[in-house]
């Protein structure tokens, strides 16, 4: 018998039970609205890909030199599905995890997580420093100044966009209309 899937409840309980930094407790807000969005998009489960996106930086603030491994461990001990622990882990993919994005929910996971940093760095150099009134455009403008959000790895974001198949800007706007649902969480309502 399958585990059942988690609430966001029981998601965001883990998460702040292994997280107190701000920074890291919107990322996960961001990604987790982002992946709401895109199960909407696909014709998905809005929850199961919510909490997926809500906990993959689980053992991050704790356990950096573990990432995806005490994920992996923590979701486990918690009862979570075994293909929602993949989902999880397959996120680190050739950074920390040799697990391989196959579904459309691990490689839309894949995709994302590096492209909300971008998006949320793109949005606070912004005039009304919001994702509300951002376009694709202003973002790709920064995709090419290495020097922008250096730590961002534009590699990885680009192996999720051929992953997935798409062109950069859709993925782009996407996760932009994701972040605009859980802007006020993530601090990037700005003025707009």
């Amino acid at each position: 018998m399958s585990s059942p899937i988690p609430t966001r409840e029981d998601a965001l309980a883990l998460l702040k039970k292994y997280n107190r930094s701000d920074s890291l407790i919107k990322h996960a807000f961001a990604v987790e609205g982002v992946m709401r969005y895109m199960a909407r998009k696909y014709g998905e489960d809005e929850n199961v890909w919510g909490v997926v996106g809500l906990v993959h930086d689980l053992d991050y603030e704790q356990f950096p030199d573990q990432h995806c491994k005490k994920t992996e461990e923590i979701l486990k001990e918690n009862n979570w599905p075994d293909h929602l622990i993949r989902a999880v882990v397959s996120h680190g993919w050739g950074i920390c995890s040799d697990v391989q994005p196959q579904t459309t929910m691990e490689k839309v996971l894949f995709a994302i997580d590096e492209l909300t940093g971008l998006v949320a760095t793109s949005a606070l150099v912004r005039p009304t420093k919001s994702v509300l009134d951002m376009k694709a455009k202003s973002v790709k403008k920064k995709w090419k100044d290495k020097r922008f959000a250096a730590k961002v790895d534009r590699s990885i974001i680009q192996q999720g966009v051929d992953m997935l198949g798409v062109e950069l800007g859709e993925l782009i706007t996407d996760t932009i209309m994701g972040m605009r649902e859980v802007a006020d969480e993530i601090g990037l309502k700005g003025d707009a």
